[in-house]
């Protein structure tokens, strides 16, 4: 197993419980690092009862949007309720077939032999910011919004978050309620926005029926509940996104925003929005509909890469865009026993969904060892 995040855990813990061995392989020095590193006001924008590994629940006491340090908790406790052993500050370099098996390369120590891999080493593993023209010349901030803790250093200061994902959406929104003096959000394509929840029930719970529906009716559907429960925000500087919101989510593969206070700051016009940005200069950024506006911070919501080309480039199992052609329990042809899981977007929910693969890759594995 290569990372202790989620999926990782998940995977170690259902081969443990079908019997076959397995060994977690960490570079950082502690399990779910990556969620230790997300801003403060952070919770899962799924429901916790949709949001648990198999084996253990999270604790009623976190409440339904569980926080980030409880996702850490809870992280650190299936580790050791599952009794998984994890190496730490191990950092696996390179995947190599063997005969029979694998053999894994790490930066450090000698290599490890293994009979099945499984490479979960996350969706969000390299923070990717944009080599904008004008970037050296830029004065004020400029940072990742894998940087971002809290608004408190932005208060009083012109802030431009740049990309309109949850994490964009949900950094503009902390900046707007922690006193900063001007947010704006830069969007190059418009997203689809929903309500977290709408009368008592997630957006997850419609979110894990809507594909078992047929394409247009989950289309519909989805339309409906934006129409109903966010509106049109095109008249708040928002510009549209479609009207037919499952159609999108299968064509661009991007997770729609959850809505935890993007809107209500739109309709209030406590934020901007405005066009993609083209260039930084000395004091600002230039945008694609050629206006300039100035800014004391630049965080760019700009997403992440996989990095998977140094461990598993050289083996035919990765696509174009660098993502694995095949995921969970199923293997590449000529890669038989290496699986990926945690790469994936899955609209109901990605903590649920890497449960469901840590299953099934256990089972495979139980048959097939």
């Amino acid at each position: 197993m290569v990372g202790a995040g989620p999926a990782g855990l998940a995977v170690a813990a259902m081969l443990g419980a079908a019997g076959v061995p397995a060994v977690v392989l960490e570079q950082s020095s502690s399990v779910g690092a990556v969620w230790e590193g997300h801003y403060d006001r952070l919770r899962l924008h799924t429901a916790r009862t949709l949001s648990e590994l198999p084996g253990l629940g999270f604790p009623r006491r976190y409440g339904r949007w569980v926080p980030r340090d409880g996702v850490v908790a809870y992280l650190e406790e299936y580790a050791r309720r599952h009794g998984l052993e994890i190496r730490f500050e191990t950092t696996v370099a390179r995947v190599e077939p063997r005969e029979g098996g694998w053999l894994l390369r790490a930066e450090r120590g000698e290599p490890i032999e293994a009979g099945r891999v499984v490479v979960a080493t996350g969706f969000n593993r390299r923070p990717f910011l944009p080599e904008w023209k004008g970037r050296e010349d830029y004065t004020g901030e400029l940072v990742h919004a894998s940087a971002y803790r809290n608004p408190a250093r932005y208060r009083g200061k012109e802030v431009l978050v740049v990309g309109a994902g949850n994490s964009g959406a949900e950094i503009a929104a902390d900046l707007v309620e922690g006193g900063a003096g001007a947010v704006r959000l830069s969007v190059r394509t418009p997203p689809q926005i929903f309500p977290r929840q709408a009368l008592g029930i997630p957006a997850q719970a419609i979110g894990i029926c809507v594909p078992h529906l047929p394409v247009a009716v989950g289309d519909r559907l989805l339309a409906l509940l934006q129409r109903v429960f966010v509106g049109d925000l095109s008249r708040f500087g928002m510009p549209r996104a479609g009207s037919r919101p499952y159609s999108d989510y299968l064509e661009r593969d991007a997770i729609p925003i959850l809505d935890v206070g993007l809107v209500e700051h739109l309709k209030r016009r406590e934020l901007e929005v405005v066009a993609a940005v083209e260039a930084l200069d000395a004091g600002g950024a230039v945008l694609g509909d050629g206006r300039r506006v100035g800014a004391d911070a630049v965080i760019a919501a700009t997403g992440y890469r996989r990095h998977l080309e140094p461990l598993v480039g050289h083996l035919g199992v990765l696509g174009p865009s660098g993502r694995p052609l095949v995921h969970g329990e199923r293997t590449h042809p000529g890669a038989p026993g290496l699986h990926f899981v945690g790469f994936t977007n899955p609209i109901g929910g990605n903590l649920r969904e890497l449960g469901i693969q840590a299953r099934r890759i256990a089972a495979v594995a139980a048959h097939r060892p």
